[in-house]
């Protein structure tokens, strides 16, 4: 399955719903601003959870995941630091851990039991077939290395698992230039990306769930000069039963 955000106007539509299910963690820029200065001071440790902008990737993943899976599954999030889907699964119920670089992680929410990793995501120390979801919103376009990513997903994954993951978008080819967002090369996927990228996951056993839409009528999204959008996409690893 994948799916592209069509109308800026989506995401603050996901955000209202977030906010009505009481799984939205983005507080007031006033508050966000005021912790910031409180971290630099030492006088909080706290994090500034959540993006707006990510509204529809996160509501997405959240709605598949409910429909797919038990209320107390595991779940790893990728790119974890920040991430408003973390406390928004443990809410739900889901036994949640999250993995990212970044050594503030464990400031992180803490949740009725989150675990937290820092390391690398694409190699990480969580026992293989550990994890019925794996989920990455907007992370695997910085430093994207596709093999050893999958060869981990697919690893980390239970028979029938899946794995779920957002990332910048644009049918055509964008060319970056020198923007290095978080000090990583940074990749817009193209349709052909996208094409690529599903065709390795099959030689990891990992299959697209459901029908895939590329299309994009319009771009959501502008950064550094570029107009693209966000895809979401959702893979389910082989059962074994075939």
């Amino acid at each position: 399955m994948l799916k592209v955000l069509t109308e800026r106007t989506e995401i603050a539509r996901a955000r209202d719903r977030l906010r009505a299910r009481g799984l939205s963690f983005v507080e007031p820029e006033a508050v966000r601003l005021g912790r910031r200065v409180a971290r630099k001071l030492g006088l909080t440790r706290s994090v500034n959870v959540g993006d707006r902008l990510k509204s529809w990737d996160v509501l997405a993943t959240i709605e598949f995941l409910e429909r797919r899976l038990a209320s107390g599954a595991t779940v790893l999030d990728l790119g974890a630091f920040a991430s408003e889907i973390v406390p928004a699964l443990d809410r739900l119920g889901f036994r949640v851990s999250g993995v990212d670089l970044d050594p503030r992680l464990p400031d992180m929410p803490r949740g009725r039991g989150i675990q937290y990793e820092v390391g690398d995501f694409k190699h990480t120390t969580f026992p293989s077939d550990s994890f019925s979801a794996v989920t990455a919103i907007s992370v695997i376009e910085h430093g994207y290395e596709p093999d050893a990513l999958l060869a981990e997903v697919a690893r980390l994954l239970k028979p029938g698992g899946v794995f779920v993951a957002s990332f910048d978008y644009w049918p055509d080819h964008l060319d970056v230039g020198q923007v290095r967002p978080f000090n990583m090369s940074w990749l817009v996927f193209s349709r052909d990306d996208v094409a690529d990228l599903i065709t390795l996951a099959g030689v990891h056993g990992l299959r697209p769930v459901g029908a895939l839409d590329t299309a994009a009528p319009r771009a959501a999204v502008n950064y550094a000069g570029l107009d693209y959008t966000f895809a979401w996409l959702a893979l389910e690893k082989d059962d074994g039963k075939t």
